[in-house]
């Protein structure tokens, strides 16, 4: 359906989350005129008046009948575009559904009928706001080129916006998430430019999910404006859990609930603080045929300097953690820790893994003194749910199955 047609009965709406002002009009706005046997004509009212100006961009069109219905309302924004919107059950009242541009002229068109079947067109404009910039979502994640769009249970939505951001609850009340199962989820900000969405527990598995932003002419900050709608849809594969532990120096990998692989591991040695394996919910952040890893914080000609080739990683934190094959410790994989901090396994184990894993997959690991930040690549799982909720604006709730 072309956005901005004339509104129905069953025009679809666009899932956006808006105040709805009072009607208004330059008089009272019921006023008709007169026919014989004392009817009135419909007449129209409209919000914004005739000839606003400064209207801000998420103000919420609506437009009224009075002593007849609405048949059709357009909002035209010329080469801004048209707002959607949605006709009432009774065809007595339209308001839009979508968030106007910045410095943009809109002309609203209604087409009412009265009792006696007589057609009356009536007109309003007004004027939006000026906007000094636009902000626009820099990176989005989950996407197809990282993930292939199917990912595991505990992928989070992370979006990074290209300016700061200080409008954090018009931003979160323009980010839908729909799915084909209900979850209780909230977004949360890490930073002025970085918001993500996770369910209280993991995705179900083999849900879709669609994230809508649509944030085009929303308010970011003072005069910064949004550029762009973004959609994006996903699949929630199987749930594939990992676990393991630095003492029992073992690896297990349950799917949907089923031992399917067990895998010895060695960890990471400990004695420096760097060369302890991080405990705590880590989540698959990439797969990587070939790694090259190099020590941290320790350059050449330095001792305990290294740079080495790996093969068949899956990355685990931004710390320089992978899972990864490690052909030179098979002989301390299942009884001691030796590595400067990833997860060793054997060559074999390490091939299975990284084919068996989906970007998303929880792979926890337990035992060690230093704990995974939250910040810490996907560490998003180490905060517990109330915490969580401490840095979204608009707290938790369930998404709109689809």
């Amino acid at each position: 359906m072309e956005r901005g047609a004339y509104g129905t009965a069953g025009l679809l709406a666009v899932a956006l989350l808006v105040a709805c002002s009072a009607c208004s009009a330059g008089g009272d706005g019921k006023d008709g005129t007169a026919m014989a046997g004392g009817a009135r004509a419909a007449s129209v009212a409209f919000t914004p008046q005739d000839k606003s100006v400064n209207v801000p961009t998420d103000q919420t069109v609506v437009v009224s009948a009075y002593g007849g219905r609405l048949t059709g309302v357009r909002v035209d924004g010329g080469k801004d575009g048209a707002l959607a919107g949605e006709l009432s059950s009774d065809g007595t009242r339209w308001r839009s559904t979508a968030t106007a541009r910045p410095g943009a002229s809109y002309t609203v068109t209604a087409v009412t009928v009265d009792p006696a079947g007589k057609r009356s067109q009536s007109t309003s404009t007004f004027t939006t706001v000026k906007g000094k910039g636009t902000f626009d979502v820099k990176t989005i994640t989950p996407n197809k080129d990282d993930t292939g769009l199917t990912v595991g249970v505990g992928m989070p939505i992370m979006i990074a916006f290209d300016k700061p951001i200080t409008d954090r609850v018009a931003i979160e009340r323009n980010l839908v998430v729909r799915s084909t199962k209900p979850v209780e989820g909230a977004w949360h900000w890490f930073d002025s430019t970085h918001v993500d969405f996770r369910p209280q527990q993991y995705w179900p598995a083999h849900t879709k999910v669609r994230l809508e932003a649509s944030l085009a002419g929303v308010r970011g900050a003072p005069g910064l404006y949004g550029k762009r709608d973004v959609r994006l849809d996903f699949k929630v594969g199987r749930a594939q859990i990992t676990k393991g532990s630095t003492d029992e120096h073992v690896l297990v990998v349950r799917r949907d609930g089923r031992r399917i692989r067990t895998m010895p591991m060695s960890a990471g040695q400990g004695g420096q603080w760097k060369y302890y394996t991080t405990s705590g919910i880590h989540l698959a952040m990439s797969r990587e045929p070939v790694t090259v890893m190099t020590s941290p914080g320790i350059g050449p000609g330095q001792a305990g300097y290294y740079q080495m080739t790996v093969y068949n990683t899956v990355r685990i934190s931004n710390s320089g953690e992978y899972v990864h094959s490690a052909p030179w410790s098979v002989g301390s994989q299942g009884n001691s820790n030796v590595s400067h901090g990833c997860v060793n396994v054997s060559p074999e184990n390490a091939a299975w893994f990284i084919k068996n894993t989906l970007i998303g997959d929880p792979i926890i690991i337990t035992g060690t003194p230093r704990k995974l930040e939250p910040t810490n690549g996907w560490g998003h799982w180490q905060e517990k749910w109330h915490e969580w909720l401490k840095w979204s604006s608009l707290k938790s709730g369930p998404t709109i199955t689809f």
